[in-house]
C-alpha cells in the first residue's frame, strides 16, 4: 500500500521521504544573535556637522585688527612726541641764540662805556618773552678788573633790572634800574696814579690804606715825599680830598697836589652815561670800594652815544 501523494507543488511529506521511519527530523538550532560592532569611542567631543556651504559665513580674523589698530595708535604716539621734542628743542635753541646774541649786544655798549672786557647774563626768566615784550630784567654785567675807564685796577660788578625799549624820537627806551659795586684796588691806585696825576704821580712808589681814617696814603721811594688822600663823593662823582703832602718828612703846602688830584678825579668817574652817579665811597684794607647807581635813565640814542648804537 502506498502513501498518497501530497498536493501538487508542495514538499513531499516527511513520512514519505526515504528512512523516515528510523531517523526524525532534528530539530533546528536556535542561532545566537550577533551583537552589533561598536565603534571605538575615543575622548574627543562629538563634532557638530558642518552646516551647509552656502549657508556658513566666512570666519572674520579679529587679531590681525586689534594688532593694526594698536600699531597705529602706538605710531601716532611716537609722532606726536617726536614733534613735541622737535618744538621743545627748536625752542630752547632760539632762547639760547636770543641770549647770546643779546649778551653779545648788551656786552658790547658796556665795554665801549668802562673801556674794558666784560660778561653779560640774563637772569632766568624766559627770554624770549622778555623780547617779543620788549621788557628786560634782572641783567648782570662783570668787568674785567683790568681798568675802568682810565682808572688802572678798578672792577665793576652791574645789576640792571626794569629796562623798557619801547623807545621815542629822543631815546631809545628806559633802564629802571642800575646799581654797580666799584672795587679799586692799592695797587690799581698806585698804577692809575703814575701814569695819570702829574706832580704826585712821580712821587708815588706804594699805596697804604688806613680804614679807620678813611684815608689812602701815597707814598715815594726812600721817604722823599707822601701825599695822604681821602676819597669821598662830590658832585655825583669821587673825589679825593688831600689831607697831607710831606717832602723828606716836612709838610709842605697841598694846593698843587691837589689841583692835579681834582683834574684826575674829574675824568675818572664823572660824566658817566644814563645819569649814574656815586653814591658812596668807603677805605677797606685793600682799596676803595664804592656805589654807583641810577634810577629811570633815559637811554640815550645813537647820535648822543655811539656806545649804544646796537641796542
Amino acid at each position: 500500500m502506498t502513501n498518497p501523494q501530497g498536493p501538487p507543488g508542495e514538499e513531499p511529506s516527511v513520512w514519505a521521504r526515504p528512512g523516515s521511519e528510523s531517523q526524525p527530523a532534528e530539530p533546528a538550532t536556535p542561532t545566537e544573535p550577533v551583537p552589533p560592532t561598536e565603534a571605538p569611542t575615543t575622548d574627543l567631543p562629538e563634532q557638530p556637522h558642518p552646516a551647509p556651504a552656502q549657508d556658513v559665513a566666512a570666519p572674520v580674523e579679529t587679531t590681525p585688527v586689534k594688532t593694526k589698530r594698536r600699531l597705529d595708535a602706538v605710531s601716532v604716539t611716537l609722532v606726536l612726541v617726536i614733534v613735541v621734542a622737535l618744538l621743545c628743542a627748536g625752542l630752547v635753541g632760539a632762547e639760547l641764540y636770543a641770549r647770546h646774541r643779546a649778551d653779545d649786544v648788551v656786552a658790547a655798549a658796556t665795554e665801549c662805556v668802562v673801556q674794558d672786557k666784560v660778561s653779560v647774563s640774563f637772569g632766568p626768566s624766559p627770554f624770549l618773552l622778555q623780547h617779543l615784550r620788549g621788557h628786560y630784567g634782572d641783567i648782570k654785567i662783570h668787568t674785567a678788573g683790568n681798568q675802568l675807564r682810565s682808572a688802572k685796577g678798578m672792577k665793576a660788578d652791574i645789576n640792571v633790572d626794569n629796562v623798557d625799549l619801547h623807545g621815542s624820537a629822543n631815546s631809545k627806551g628806559t633802564i629802571g634800574a642800575l646799581d654797580a659795586g666799584v672795587t679799586w684796588t692799592s695797587e690799581g691806585i698806585k698804577e692809575t696814579v703814575q701814569h695819570a696825576v702829574p706832580f704826585v704821580g712821580g712821587l708815588v712808589n706804594t699805596v697804604t690804606t688806613n680804614p679807620s681814617a678813611g684815608t689812602v696814603e701815597l707814598s715815594g721811594a726812600l721817604g722823599l715825599g707822601s701825599v695822604t688822600v681821602k676819597p669821598q663823593v662830590a658832585d655825583n662823582g669821587l673825589a679825593l680830598q688831600v689831607t697831607k703832602v710831606t717832602a723828606m718828612g716836612a709838610p709842605i703846602p697841598h694846593e698843587t697836589a691837589q689841583s692835579a688830584l681834582d683834574i684826575f678825579a674829574s675824568t675818572l668817574t664823572k660824566d658817566f652815561p644814563l645819569g649814574i652817579h656815586a653814591d658812596s665811597v668807603q677805605v677797606t684794607d685793600d682799596g676803595v670800594v664804592a656805589h654807583f647807581s641810577t634810577r629811570n635813565a633815559p637811554i640815550p640814542s645813537a647820535q648822543d652815544d655811539p656806545c649804544f648804537a646796537k641796542l
